[in-house]
This record gives C-alpha cells, structure tokens and sequence, in this order.
C-alpha cells in the first residue's frame, strides 16, 4: 500500500515567527551592549565619562593647543598644550645628544631597522636570503651610527641616544635572547641532570630579580670584578643585561609550550628514527612556539617597554632624551606634552607587534583556539 509522501511544510512548525536580524551594527549593539541590565549599566557609565573627558581633552589637545610659539613665554596662561615645545625639541628627544649636523644618520638608521623588521614580518621573504638582509641592514646601521667609514665623522656610543638606540636595545635583545631562551627552555627539560640543574638556577635567579637590579649590576658591579686595564662598554653591558633577563622569561614561556605538545609526538617521531635536534626542529618546536605565541609577544613588547629602564644607568633613551628637552631654562613646565610625545611612540611600536601577532596566530591556525 502506498503511503502519500508529506510535503516540506509538514515538517516546519506553524506559526514561529522569523528569526531577529543577528547582523549589522544595531544587532552588535544589543548583543554586545544592551544584552544585560548590568551591560546597559557599564555602557551607560562608559559613555557618560566619554562625554565628560573627551571634549575638556580634545580643547586641551587641539583646540585651544599653541603649535607657533618661538619661546616657552608664549605659552605662559593659555588653556591647552604647548606643541610649540614638541616642534622645538623634537631632534633632542628623537636623537638625544648625537651631533646636530649628523642626525640624518640615526634617521636613516631608523629606516633601515624598521624596513628590516617589516621584510622579517612579511611572510614572502622567509627564505635563506632573509639572513642575508638581516646581515646588511645591520651593518649599515652599525656604519651609520659609528661612523669611521665612507667618509662619515666617527660618533662615539656615548652620544647615541632617542629612538635609534631604543631600537637597537630592543632589536639586539629580542634577537638574541629568543634562541638563549629556546635553549634554556631545552636544557630545563634535558634528562641530563647537570645542564638541567644549571639551567633551573639560572632561571630561577634572574626571574627572581627586577631588571632594574641587572642593570645596575652590569653598570656598577661587573667593572669591579674585572682584572685591570679591562673595561666593557656600558651600552654593551646594559644590552647583555636585557638580554639575560628576557631569555629566563622565554625559557619558561617556551616550556609551557612545550609541555603541551601531547607525548604521542615524540613518540611519533622517534620512531622515525630522527635525533633529538631533528625532533626538536622539525616536529616539537615548530608546534610549541606556535601555542605560545600570545604570551611571548607579551615579553617583546614588555620588553621594548623597558628598555626606558636603562635611563638609571645615564643611557639616553627616549626618556632620558625628554628629560634633558625638559632641563632647558627657556622651555620649563611642559614635561606632559614631552611624556605624551614618547608615548604615543611607544604606542606606535607595541601596537603593531600585537596586532602582527594576532595576524600571525591567525595565518598558522594553531589549532588550539577554544
């Protein structure tokens, strides 16, 4: 006996109204702002004190600013920030004391580095020849700011200063304390009891103390226990100081990494009959580092944010630069547009590298969103 075959309509239940428009920016608003009475009451705050700060900010910023006075006097009384200042000393805090004439070439270093940093980014040139420009881009800037050479007057490390030599603290340390730390991650889980031992110490103990310490151990301390007639340069010594902090903090980054890596891996790959480094390099590592991406962009930007530290030891970067526009007789009391300044630089740079890093998380789909 045939049975009549029912129609699609049989199955749609009658009656239920059209689902609500989850698109657009109305439907974002109700999901994301007015879902809750507890989210209306946050929005509601929010805004409140958005109108109550941005309009005062805004005259202070722009409206009521002085961008053309010629002397700290014209600025004397008025409402709003004192760009003028800004306009005035922005060489001094960009290069700190490198020789007026000569600041074309920290400028151009400038350049290089971050276009150097931009071709690293980009996912096109990682091949072999990346080492290769990473190894021009360096020497150019060592050539730039050194001077000796093509005709350029030498410039002693002692006058660097600004943004150049933030950069250069910052390249130099995440450049080279990344692999230290790999290898201090490593060695903290070796089955050889002695490089473990000392790779725990080493990690507990710098982890343990403030990166100010550091600094003024290696400006302080270490030209003490050094044998006579030897000295190092304090730039060196601050660059290595950074460097041995960071890498303890990317050592444990990248054992956390690692202990996520599920034992069936290295099982896997020992049974392929790979070496310890081959499994390391081509199977575990490659997984590890792309878990811990988020916290280890963490530490880069922490540290390209305490670089500013190593003003305690009479290094002139961008803060101490500030600081010294600051001490001018003729420009006195505007240290909130020169802080302001190197903020928004530093905004600049660690905005980006987050940014990237989501990007890049993204591209390699780690596999572990939740």
């Amino acid at each position: 006996m045939n049975h009549p075959v029912p129609s699609v309509d049989t199955f749609q239940p009658a009656g239920r109204p059209p689902p609500e428009n989850t698109r657009g920016m109305l439907a974002w608003m109700r999901q994301n702002l007015f879902a809750t009475p507890l989210g209306i009451l946050l929005t509601a705050l929010i805004l409140w004190f958005l109108l109550m700060s941005l309009p005062p900010l805004l005259e202070w910023l722009l409206l009521k600013a002085n961008f053309t006075a010629q002397s700290s006097a014209e600025c004397q009384g008025i409402e709003g920030a004192c760009w003028a200042f800004i306009r005035e000393k922005h060489r001094l805090i960009l290069f700190g004391t490198y020789p007026y004439d000569e600041q074309w070439r920290p400028l151009l270093a400038v350049f290089i580095l971050v276009l150097v940093i931009i071709c690293s980014a980009l996912r096109r040139f990682w091949n072999k020849w990346l080492a290769l420009v990473w190894l021009v881009g360096l020497a150019s800037v060592a050539i730039l700011m050194w001077g000796g050479v093509l005709g350029l007057s030498p410039v002693e490390n002692s006058r660097w200063g600004g943004l150049p030599l933030t950069l250069i603290l910052s390249v130099f340390g995440i450049g080279l304390a990344f692999p230290f730390g790999v290898l201090l991650a490593l060695g903290r889980r070796s089955n050889m009891p002695a490089i473990k031992a000392l790779c725990v110490v080493y990690i507990e103990i710098i982890r343990g103390v403030p990166l100010i310490s550091l600094l003024f151990m290696s400006s302080v301390m270490l030209p003490l226990f050094l044998p006579e007639g030897v000295t190092i340069d304090k730039l060196l010594r601050a660059q290595i100081a950074i460097i041995m902090f960071t890498a303890a903090y990317i050592a444990e980054t990248v054992r956390g990494g690692l202990q996520a890596i599920p034992k069936g891996q290295i099982e896997g790959a020992e049974s392929l009959g790979l070496t310890y480094w081959q499994q390391m390099y081509k199977i575990i590592l490659p997984q590890a580092l792309k878990i811990v991406i988020p916290p280890m962009v963490s530490i880069f930007i922490a540290l390209f944010k305490d670089t500013s530290l190593v003003v305690v030891i009479g290094i002139y970067d961008l803060t101490l630069s500030a600081k010294a526009a600051l001490s001018d007789p003729l420009w006195r009391g505007f240290s909130i547009e020169a802080y302001l300044f190197i903020s928004v630089i530093y905004f600049v740079f660690c905005f980006a590298m987050s940014r990237y890093a989501k990007n890049l998380e993204v591209r390699l789909d780690t596999g572990y969103k939740r």
